[in-house]
């Protein structure tokens, strides 16, 4: 059919370049109240009293509701998080009460008339300073959280929620067979998802008990099994509907207010609350991007080959765990970066501190840690006097060689990141020189990055697709799959489509995912949709196609072996010409004389993640994921040397894709993940005052790439197949953001002739660096 490879217009295009698209805030019920939250203007501090008599008072006001009202705890890994604040808050803009009326103004008054009274506590504000044995504990009780997965190390008495180990070779000996170490420190800050949409939720319960939850969620199916875990409801009497999501980023995978919302309608009597937040709540209150401090020791020999790398992590997951512990995985999983290091010493650690905390953000924190080893290489290769680029080829991974968890590389899983280097060398033209000077003070200067990423998702993934017919013989697609962005029910409507070699425009994908009538599937996370929803849809298609020809063998009097099927026709492979239409067998074939035969064809696929390996605790030993999407990228810019101020020439990014399903898609996202990188690294952070109060709380002082800041941009891809994927297409949703922040301080460090360490780069992060911020 030619399907795959070709740019296909996504399924949901119409409504939403019509502003037709409806999402979870845009659904109204006659009778709905709305909830808000009252949240803690300190990071640290006992509640000592909360007062709600003049709220209460508040004309419209229906229910107020605080901690001791709700006293459960919460969470994904750990449960840590009380949905409200009980006898203390560990973050600034932590909810503490939840007011319900008649409307926001009115629920909006009365939360500003809450009294409480705090005890200010001394505030952790950094991960390094948390790891201290002198720093305030966050949580006296961390040793007795309830865990929720095996796999999880608390430290207790400490603010570690978990370490992770990565021991591979033996350290004495890289070091001996090292002639060049190099050793600094690095650090990016937490930052924000800044999706278009603030997250938003409405709940309902029935008077049979049955719970509606209408969610902006990129994991419905978490959402229904966490309420009813939490509110003691049986499973099957939580229904959570998702529509269209406007953007996730990983912000939207973790159960906030679905929570909230089922407390405010318990609180009146089950009556439908929307609580939405404002932009402000969803950049404070609502879970943001992890922090990441590192202290990085690379040893190689002077032709450049590596030899050793000691590293340690500190991610700072804020004041909960909620995926910080497996964002640690994660980092540790994959803490060298794609080259070949055969002596590896890593201790990833999810520490807590008084700031927001932190969930899953676009890369899973591999945007972090390559900042990180990104830089240290770039350092290495200036003690050596090796080309950046040329290091890099030297000790990309390669066929035969193991990861930090000792997975042996192969061409199906990993790719091929010394082709990518190749190509972008090409395509951003190296070879003219990393640093020009091109008179009146403008520097301008080339840096790169490689990046690789797998999964790091629980061994059990699952994922399910539902293929019912219509009676002209088109296919309704129903999965479980989120679309909030990446165009993933159009790409499972591609596989469809090739697989049962017919007109795309003859599948209808159903957008909203319903829990009772949707498969499950995880969560639409982790760029493993396409490989998880694919096989599944490859599946589903393999029973429908088994259905036809079950029944089209009765009618054409021939065996099943003998037939295809193509253009919605079921026909003899050695005669197309016989043939029967699917439309004549979608519900069953009936005879010329009125007797029938088979019934409904009913599709179904289902996949579950194999082969994949829990990581020893002591060494780290394992298999984190079922392959990895490699790649390298370049930031080109031209700096004043006068100012300090810079421009964003050219940004590249060649990925090892497996195959490119969807041209434009795919260049989509890779130059959206590139846009989001170059934000970090350029400006977005959160600034804290010394009491951990969060100083940028809206977009009047939280900076984003805007039009016109941005680069040309150079997307390219390289296709090894994944053996195992579908079509051997891997995931590639995340993977434009991971290199960028790296390439981009690698440019301006060369183009600074100064160590640019810390994140993001401003002109005064450049100018304090080059003077010692001295005027």
């Amino acid at each position: 059919m030619n399907l795959i490879g070709n740019s296909i217009q996504r399924q949901e295009a119409w409504d939403k370049v019509t502003g037709k698209a409806m999402y979870t805030s845009d659904y109204m019920t006659p009778g709905m109240l709305y909830a808000k939250i009252a949240t803690s203007p300190h990071a640290h501090a006992k509640i000592e009293s909360i007062d709600i008599s003049e709220a209460s008072d508040v004309s419209g006001i229906k229910a107020i509701v605080t901690g001791k009202d709700c006293a459960f705890l919460c969470g994904t890994i750990l449960e840590d998080r009380p949905p409200l604040a009980v006898d203390k808050v560990r973050y600034f803009g932590e909810p503490i009460a939840l007011v319900v009326g008649t409307s926001e103004r009115e629920a909006m008054e009365a939360v500003n008339k809450i009294k409480v009274k705090y005890k200010p506590l001394p505030a952790v504000n950094s991960p390094s300073e948390a790891i201290d044995s002198k720093a305030p504990l966050i949580h006296e009780n961390s040793g007795q959280y309830k865990k929720l997965v095996k796999d999880v190390y608390p430290e207790p008495n400490t603010n570690i929620a978990n370490r992770v180990k990565i021991r591979k070779g033996s350290m004495e000996n890289g070091w001996k067979e090292s002639d060049v170490i190099v050793e600094a420190s690095f650090e990016s800050p937490k930052s924000d998802h800044i999706a278009m949409e603030t997250r938003s939720a409405t709940a309902e319960i029935h008077p049979d008990g049955k719970v509606m939850i209408t969610a902006s969620s990129q994991a419905p199916f978490s959402v229904k099994k966490m309420i009813s875990q939490y509110f003691n409801i049986e499973e099957g009497k939580v229904i959570v509907k998702t529509p269209l999501v406007g953007g996730g980023f990983g912000g939207k995978a973790s159960e906030t207010l679905e929570i909230l919302a089922c407390i405010a309608s318990k609180a009146v009597g089950g009556r439908v609350v929307k609580i939405t937040h404002t932009r402000e709540e969803d950049m404070v209150t609502a879970p943001c991007r992890m922090g990441l401090q590192a202290q990085i020791k690379l040893g190689a020999t002077k032709e450049g080959y590596l030899k050793a790398a000691e590293l340690t992590y500190l991610t700072d997951t804020g004041a909960y765990s909620d995926i910080g512990p497996r964002l640690a995985k994660a980092i540790a999983s994959g803490c060298t970066g794609p080259y070949n290091i055969e002596n590896v010493w890593c201790d990833s650690l999810c520490v807590y501190t008084n700031h927001p905390y932190s969930t899953s953000f676009r890369g899973f924190g591999h945007a972090s840690f390559t900042f990180c080893i990104e830089r240290a290489l770039d350092k290495l290769a200036l003690a050596l006097g090796i080309d950046p680029l040329d290091l890099r080829l030297k000790n990309a991974i390669i066929p035969g060689n193991t990861t930090p968890t000792q997975v042996t590389a192969t061409s199906s899983n990993m790719g091929n990141l010394a082709k990518c280097l190749e190509k972008l060398k090409e395509s951003i033209n190296w070879n003219e020189g990393s640093r020009i000077d091109l008179g009146n003070n403008i520097i301008r200067a080339k840096g790169i990055s490689c990046f690789w990423k797998t999964s790091n998702l629980p061994t059990n993934s699952i994922s399910g697709v539902f293929l019912t017919c219509n009676s002209d013989g088109s296919i309704n697609l129903n999965s479980g799959v989120v679309e909030y962005g990446p165009g993933m029910k159009t790409t499972l409507a591609q596989i469809l489509a090739e697989k049962m070699k017919m007109n795309i425009d003859r599948i209808y994908v159903i957008m909203e995912v319903d829990t009772q009538a949707a498969p499950d599937h995880l969560k639409t996370v982790a760029s493993m949709t396409t490989y998880m929803a694919g096989r599944a849809t490859l599946r589903a298609a393999e029973d429908l196609i088994s259905q036809f020809k079950t029944v089209a063998a009765v009618a054409l009097k021939c065996p099943p072996e003998d037939l295809e099927v193509a253009d919605e026709k079921v026909y003899l492979r050695q005669d197309p010409s016989v043939s029967i239409e699917f439309k004549e067998l979608v519900h069953g074939y009936k005879y010329q004389g009125g007797n029938s035969i088979g019934g409904q064809v009913l599709g179904r696929g289902s996949f579950i993640m194999n082969q994949l390996t829990e990581l020893n605790q002591d060494t780290g030993a394992g298999r984190p994921g079922p392959a990895w999407a490699v790649g390298a990228q370049a930031v080109e810019v031209e700096l004043d040397m006068n100012e300090y101020t810079y421009r964003l020439i050219k940004a590249a990014t060649v990925v090892d894709a497996g195959k490119v399903l969807n041209p434009k898609t795919a260049r989509g996202l890779m130059t959206g993940g590139m846009c989001m990188g170059l934000g970090l690294g350029s400006r977005e952070a959160f600034f804290y005052d010394n009491e951990g109060r969060v100083l940028n709380t809206s977009l009047r002082t939280y900076k984003v790439l805007h039009i016109g800041q941005e680069p040309t941009y150079l997307v390219d891809f390289i296709e090894t197949p994944q053996i195992d994927a579908p079509f051997g297409a891997r995931g590639i949703a995340e993977h434009g953001i991971i290199g960028m922040p790296s390439a981009l301080a690698n440019a301006l460090s060369t183009a600074a002739q100064t160590e640019l360490d810390h994140l993001p780069i401003t002109p005064e992060t450049i100018w304090k660096a080059k003077t010692g911020g001295s005027l």
